[in-house]
């Protein structure tokens, strides 16, 4: 399961304790975990050291809690979907345009924990699993399985992968967007909005056209 104990919501956090966090988050994306000490990050916070083993009692807590507020937001985007009102394809169709947008607005600590998921410490994908998005997935492969069983999806359908799709084509656009102001990807380029209304008509309704009634060979 999930653990926030240890990082405070973004709306209850000091002054002090965001520009350490927002300083971090830019030495990270840098320099990456090895490459900067607690020395530097008070230093582009613009505080003392003392003053970050304040709020985290390592660097380790500070990365960690780094991660805890981008996965914190994700959590509270699920749990909108989940017990928000409205047909169930909209507010599904609200969750991807939501997500998408938060990826575009916290690009550099996105980028940050793209980075580790894919590239970094096996220790730290594991936490990130164990601690933070690992839940996240659940409750959302949750509310997948309950569209099932109330009859609004496809019982054949796989859970696991409707959920890893909306998540994973979003992260794929926004990895991808600076790509596409070059031909030929140019002619094809269109809003994030309009992208991610496209790509849900897609998951919602299938490429193929019905098939025609009345059998008539193939």
């Amino acid at each position: 399961m999930m653990s926030f104990q240890a990082t405070a919501s973004a709306g209850s956090r000091s002054a002090g304790e965001s520009a350490i966090l927002d300083a971090a988050v830019r030495l990270f994306s840098r320099h990456g975990y090895g490459g900067v000490s607690m020395r530097s990050v008070a230093r582009e916070a613009g505080v003392s050291k003392s003053n970050i083993y304040h709020h985290f009692e390592s660097k380790e807590a500070l990365y960690l809690a780094i991660m805890q507020a981008s996965a914190g937001h994700l959590a509270e985007m699920v749990d909108t979907l989940a017990e928000g009102k409205g047909p169930f394809d909209r507010r599904l169709r609200e969750f991807a345009r939501a997500h998408l947008a938060h990826l575009f607005d916290n690009a550099t600590t996105v980028r940050l924990v793209l980075r580790e998921m894919y590239e970094g410490e096996e220790k730290w994908r594991k936490i990130m699993v164990e601690q933070l998005v690992g839940g996240i997935f659940e409750r959302l492969i949750e509310i997948f399985e309950k569209g099932q069983a109330s009859g609004l999806l496809r019982p054949g359908l796989d859970p696991g992968t409707c959920a890893l799709m909306i998540v994973g084509v979003d992260q794929f656009y926004f990895q991808t967007e600076n790509m596409q102001q070059y031909p030929p990807l140019d002619k094809y380029r269109c809003s994030r909005e309009t992208f991610s209304d496209d790509m849900m008509d897609i998951l919602l309704h299938g490429m193929l056209l019905p098939a025609p009634s009345g059998g008539g060979g193939s």
